[in-house]
């Protein structure tokens, strides 16, 4: 690269942006100063003002943005390779375009850092409740299942005898609210302020592409897949919450989840994440011992049974040749950010359910 054809500004946002970049993997390195300084220091406070700016607003501002970003960068994409093919393109001119992508994707990145990706090197919820998950016997597994089938088949005999009908998105994401507003009172590090919570404008496509939430670090909000069943939304609401907290990793998002979720009076949280905790644990065991795995299954009242049945019917009716492809995506995304199990690592909650009912007695 010829660094005489580049701008004065160019150059000096250029090296800005690299001193970040190293400021920022410097400190990646230490999980304790970005646990003290980062995740409970700077970012909550941060996290809240941005909450505060885009709660307000009924449609998401996050997915708003995303559309004019990919839309931006369609247009900026197609002019370029029309300019290419009619060869307006110098040496020069491709490599001012080549500082300029990288000096947005430098942005992108540091942006994304500050914002709330630093989080992902944090040392977590299992630090700060003091846990020690570690690899477990067969033995704790299985028990943790029949623990998890107990509690699914209470929570949905309660709610059928109680005729508890699903709220609407509006009610839910206030009873979301709530299960961490009674969490808090037990984990003060659960603190959740100025609710940020919306129906994605996306739900149709999250159908086919596999998601059933995520979080917009750039505004802070969590964005719910709503046209997925109703009893896999009241657990999935409390994940993309626990992300707007500062738990990026998605087995802790997981677990911080299921914590808001079981510490309330909601039975219907409770029912959902027990449920999704069931399927976590049931998978786990399968790996090893399928006979068992399908014996626990069979113990689920028929109710949960037809709820599951719902669950991945639903699934299998979105199934496209693009999951696959989105699958693998997201588990690189997943790798180059602390988690090397890729999309296995949602699985990974049970690792601390394990040694959190080993601590507590409580699940």
């Amino acid at each position: 690269m010829h660094f005489k054809e580049l701008t004065q500004k160019r150059i000096f946002w250029v090296t800005v942006l690299l001193i970040l970049i190293i400021l920022i993997k410097v400190s990646a390195f230490n999980s304790f100063f970005v646990e003290t300084y980062f995740a409970t220091g700077f970012f909550p406070r941060f996290s809240n003002l941005l909450r505060l700016i885009t709660g307000w607003l009924p449609l998401s501002f996050g997915d708003i943005f995303y559309f004019v970003a990919g839309a931006w960068l369609l247009y900026k994409t197609i002019r370029f390779f029309i300019r290419l093919l009619k060869n307006k393109f110098s040496l020069g001119i491709m490599q001012k375009s080549f500082v300029k992508i990288s000096i947005i994707a430098m942005g992108v990145y540091v942006i994304f850092n500050i914002f709330w990706g630093l989080n992902y090197n944090r040392k977590g919820i299992s630090y700060q409740l003091n846990l020690e998950p570690d690899k477990y016997a067969a033995a704790d597994l299985e028990n943790i299942q029949q623990l998890l089938i107990e509690k699914v088949n209470t929570a949905k005999q309660i709610l059928i005898k109680n005729h508890a009908a699903y709220p609407d998105n509006k009610e839910l994401f206030l009873r979301a609210d709530k299960c961490y507003q009674q969490t808090a009172l037990s984990y003060p590090f659960m603190n959740y302020k100025y609710r940020s919570v919306k129906s994605s404008l996306y739900s149709w496509w999250g159908n086919y592409l596999g998601f059933t939430g995520y979080y917009n670090p750039f505004t802070g909000e969590a964005q719910l897949n709503t046209t997925v069943p109703g009893f896999v939304l009241p657990y999935t609401t409390c994940h993309e919450m626990a992300h707007q907290i500062g738990y990026a990793k998605e087995d802790e998002a997981n677990f911080a989840g299921y914590l808001a979720a079981t510490s309330s009076t909601d039975t219907l949280f409770h029912y959902s994440a027990y449920v999704d905790l069931f399927i976590y644990a049931n998978h786990l065991v399968y790996v090893t011992d399928s006979v068992s795995a399908k014996q626990a299954f069979q113990q689920l009242s028929p109710a949960v049974k037809s709820d599951i049945k719902e669950w991945r019917d639903f699934l299998i009716k979105h199934r496209t040749f693009v999951d696959g492809l989105v699958t693998w995506a997201y588990g690189k995304y997943l790798n180059a950010n602390q988690q090397p199990k890729g999309m296995r690592t949602y699985n990974e909650v049970i690792t601390n359910i394990i040694a959190f009912y080993k601590k507590t007695g409580k699940i």
